[in-house]
């Protein structure tokens, strides 16, 4: 029986949805202890975060997931129960099993395996866990981080767990991911009767042609690792839900996720620019989600490659495409960061599952890094 099943098995029967941990970082911990690391259970808020390091000196890697996860929907969609983790064919089912408790043990097996042959460490090893990842992200790794800087702790190489393979484990790495900033906008306008719109101002007609122009913009991207970033509207609410009042405010919210080629400065200035053309009287706030990062091509992107070639025998694609994930609370310190996990087809769904030989594969890669990384040749 693999390690890493047995321990992905027990974390996903722990209930343990954002901002909950459910004893995920204790067992994670136990197991961890019992090799020589140090532990430190950092908790803010409602939030428990695990630091775990071993190592006397010499550059610092750290393996970055989550123990939370989202809720499961409607339990009687599910084929079993989300939190007994079910063997059906080739794949584990379980809520959490692709994200991200399959890597979260495939983390811990596989330092288990590299400390077994008493290695020539010449640099340190650090987990860092959150149980705040899949909510607000307020009091997870960001408190963590800003924890660390004020010890002076600095991570040279993260290697992020989030599911980024397609078909096969370790196609894809993320070797970057795009910034995220929202805003919300408060038209106000005059409510009033549909039969006598001179004594109304109506924010829906006002705020139509901003609209068509906000709904173009686009900043291009110079890296050539990104997509070019674009402005998407996710919400537009007005009226009073009766069909002979004149709204007196529209509400819109919209999102960029953008490169590091365009600043948080840029997206502000050429959203009001727009705003301020037309006769509009508006309120605006702004919430930055995260900053984009990108890895350039280093010792950790080259040392993640060379370990997926040597346990898959593939050259994984790197790209930088998706959402947001917790690393990017650790590039702005200096970090070189890259993500790699399991398949990610399932992830946040009904019946969500792992391919279970996926999980020592994904182990043995991550040994691999670390020997490529932290042993002397």
């Amino acid at each position: 029986m693999s390690k890493t099943l047995d321990l992905t098995k027990e974390l996903i029967a722990r209930k343990s949805l954002t901002p909950e941990d459910d004893g995920c970082q204790k067992l994670v911990a136990e197991r961890l202890s019992k090799i020589g690391f140090l532990i430190e259970d950092l908790q803010y808020g409602d939030v428990k975060n695990l630091w775990a390091t071993i190592g006397k000196s010499g550059p610092l890697f750290v393996f970055l997931g989550h123990t939370d996860v989202v809720p499961t929907g409607p339990i009687a969609s599910w084929e079993s129960d989300p939190f007994t983790a079910t063997e059906k064919d080739s794949l584990l089912v379980g809520r959490g099993a692709a994200d991200m408790k399959g890597s979260v043990a495939a983390f811990v097996t596989s330092i288990e395996k590299f400390m077994e042959k008493e290695p020539n460490l010449i640099g340190r090893i650090g987990v860092l866990l959150t149980s705040d990842e899949e909510g607000p992200a307020i009091d997870g790794v960001t408190k963590v981080i800003d924890y660390l800087e004020d010890k002076n702790e600095k991570i040279k190489w993260c290697l992020v767990g989030e599911p980024t393979s397609d078909k096969k484990i370790g196609d894809v790495i993320k070797i970057g991911r795009r910034g995220s900033i929202s805003a919300r906008i408060n038209v106000l306008g005059t409510q009033g009767h549909v039969a006598y719109p001179d004594k109304a101002d109506n924010p829906i007609h006002n705020f139509s042609a901003p609209l068509a122009e906000l709904s173009s913009l686009k900043w291009k991207d110079e890296t050539g690792k990104f997509q070019d970033s674009v402005l998407q509207i996710s919400n537009i609410n007005a009226g009073t839900g009766a069909t002979n009042v004149i709204p007196g405010n529209l509400t819109l919210d919209l999102n960029v996720r953008y490169s590091p080629s365009t600043s948080i400065e840029d997206i502000k200035k050429d959203i009001e620019s727009i705003i301020q053309k037309h006769d509009i009287t508006y309120e605006i706030s702004w919430n930055i989600g995260g900053r984009p990062f990108l890895t350039k091509e280093t010792e950790l992107i080259n040392a993640v490659e060379q370990s997926v070639i040597q346990i898959t025998g593939m050259s994984p694609k790197c790209t930088t495409d998706g959402g947001t994930s917790d690393g990017r609370f650790v590039a702005p310190t200096g970090a070189q960061v890259v993500e790699l996990g399991p398949g990610n087809a399932s992830i946040h769904k009904v019946n969500e599952s792992v391919v279970i030989k996926d999980l020592e594969h994904l182990s043995n890669i991550y040994n691999a890094i670390l020997n490529r990384l932290l042993t002397s040749s």
